[in-house]
Formats: structure tokens, C-alpha cells, sequence
């Protein structure tokens, strides 16, 4: 008797890879089985392998769901037996999900960062007072540091209050104030460390020792 050979080119396409030809093959059995109560068992015996085939997963939440929702995938949703889950449809798991909404700075200054843009959109809320002037002059500060950090060379303050006043849609505006931002080299300037040697090196001075 001579078995016939089964070319992977003539196999049909694994949907789930991770389970495997056979489990394949066992859920297309499955299908094609016509009397319902014998479907229903060989549907739970199959469930039963999927699961031993993942042991680390089953303290997951919702563990058995995914595993049912799995064996109707694999059958291409056409396999008919009673789930103790909802039964998922094609069209639900191949709607693309919505975008995220992703925190979007302004194109042109996005080296600022989302957090400046956030601290911009709370101080326009604050009354006229020492109190929000400080805080903008704090801002327009760490904007410039951030600045100098994208690009090392020098700017210049007023380049700063343009673009805080453009990011803040002209609510804060230091264009016509008298205060002047840090210097540049103090906004910039980093500690140096200090490393304590608490195992100084021994001076080289030793004699070398004769070999025989």
C-alpha cells in the first residue's frame, strides 16, 4: 500500500500557524461532520487539545473565549456548534480599528515638546498677575533651553517669544516685555562630577620579580 504525498503547495493555507496542521485538519473534520451532537463533542475535544497546547495561559482572563473565538477562525467561521461564548463574525474581526489619538504639538516646534505645550495651555488660564507672569517667564526659559538643545548654537530671546506667542495662539506675549531670558551658557552649563577614588591606584614602582 502506497501513501499518496501531500505537497505543501497543494495544502491549504494555515489561518492560525501557531496551532499547527493537525489542529487544522482536525477543525476541518469537524465541519464536515453532519450529525450535531457528534459535532459538539469532537468542537470540545479539540478546545481541550488547543488549551494543553498553551498550559502557561490559562490563568488569562477570558482564556476559554480566545480559544473558541480561535476554532471558529480556523474553520473560516463555517464551523456550526454550540459555544458557551458569542460566536465572532468575519466583518467585526476584520474592521480596522479606529486611530489613536496621539498628543499632536505644533509641526514647526515639535523639539519643544508636548509637555511645554501643556504648561503654555494652563498658564493662559491663570488672571494677569506676578504670579502668571513669573510662570511665563519660567516657560519661555525652559523653552529656550529646549531650544539649545535640539540646536546648540545661540538664539535669540525674541525668537523664543515668537514662537510662545504662536503656541499660545497670542494669548502669552513677552515681545514687548522688558525681562530678559538666562543666558544661554548658564541654561547650559552642566555639573561637573566628582568621582571619589576610594581605591587609588599603587604607583608602578615595584620590582619585578626574577624568574627561574
Amino acid at each position: 500500500m502506497t501513501n499518496a504525498l501531500e505537497y505543501n503547495s497543494e495544502r491549504s493555507t494555515l489561518i492560525i500557524p501557531e496551532y499547527g496542521r493537525h489542529i487544522q485538519k482536525m477543525v476541518e473534520h469537524a465541519v464536515s461532520i453532519e450529525d450535531d451532537e457528534e459535532r459538539n463533542r469532537v468542537a470540545n475535544s479539540i478546545i481541550a487539545v488547543m488549551g494543553n497546547m498553551n498550559p502557561h495561559l490559562r490563568d488569562v482572563p477570558d482564556f476559554q473565549h480566545k480559544l473558541w473565538d480561535q476554532l471558529f477562525i480556523i474553520s473560516d467561521f463555517k464551523l456550526d456548534v454550540e459555544s458557551p461564548f458569542p460566536k465572532p463574525s468575519r466583518e467585526i474581526l476584520e474592521e480596522r480599528p479606529d486611530p489613536l489619538n496621539y498628543p499632536q504639538n505644533h509641526p514647526k516646534y515639535r523639539f519643544y515638546g508636548n509637555n511645554i505645550k501643556r504648561m503654555i495651555d494652563e498658564a493662559k488660564k491663570y488672571d494677569e498677575g506676578e504670579f502668571k507672569d513669573a510662570l511665563v517667564l519660567a516657560i519661555a526659559n525652559h523653552m529656550k533651553k529646549s531650544f539649545l538643545n535640539w540646536n546648540r548654537d545661540t538664539v535669540d530671546d525674541n525668537v523664543i517669544f515668537e514662537h510662545l506667542k504662536e503656541l499660545s495662539d497670542g494669548a502669552l506675549n513677552l515681545k514687548n516685555s522688558d525681562e530678559d531670558l538666562s543666558d544661554s551658557s548658564n541654561l547650559m552649563r552642566g555639573k561637573k562630577k566628582y568621582i571619589k577614588n576610594n581605591n587609588p591606584k599603587r604607583t608602578s614602582g615595584r620590582k619585578s620579580r626574577k624568574r627561574y
